[in-house]
């Protein structure tokens, strides 16, 4: 006779994945502080975080954060964020299918001679506009995706890379449907 005992298997874990939040709030002072707050007070990340009013008449805001987690870290956060009084509607744009996520990143290279003409180069090739040039430096504006931007970033620091600033992702779903 065969033995069929069943040993309890160890739960498998959830994949952590990255998703970007659309969040809908009055726009009125402390907002933007609860909800860091509420990022922060339960040790979630916040990666990427864009915020701005969107129906000035109405006082209204979007708020774009990007995040990490399981898909029951990411139900959490969202019942959260659904719950906090100021907040009128929470989407999940990573659920909805491609959202399109851009990011404008403004980059200062300083540099002479073939570093210069290598920024130049590099610039051109991902696209990037020319916003200030003086004999020594360069501030150059790219959008894209963040990968796009990191991989700009990467290359241009090979060449005199000396400040970054990032806007943060700005995301918006396909298709015909709004928000």
């Amino acid at each position: 006779m065969m033995n069929t005992t069943h040993y309890p298997t160890a739960p498998t874990a959830q994949p952590i994945a990255r998703h970007t939040l659309a969040v809908i709030v009055d726009n009125e002072p402390g907002v933007l502080a609860r909800i860091a707050g509420l990022f922060s007070g339960r040790g979630y990340n916040i990666e990427s975080l864009t915020v701005s009013e969107t129906e000035h008449e109405k006082h209204i805001s979007r708020i774009t954060v990007v995040t990490s987690g399981t898909a029951n870290v990411i139900d959490q956060i969202k019942a959260h964020l659904d719950r906090l009084v100021p907040v009128h509607r929470v989407v999940d744009l990573t659920l909805q299918g491609e959202a399109l996520e851009r990011e404008l990143c403004l980059l200062k290279v300083v540099g002479k001679g073939d570093h210069r003409v290598e920024a130049m180069r590099l610039a051109s090739a991902f696209g990037a506009r020319t916003l200030d040039a003086s004999l020594t430096s360069f501030v150059f504006e790219l959008t894209g995706t963040t990968e796009e931007i990191e991989r700009f970033i990467k290359l241009m620091t090979v060449v005199g890379l000396t400040e970054v600033s990032r806007t943060g992702i700005a995301a918006m779903s396909r298709g015909p449907d709004a928000m």
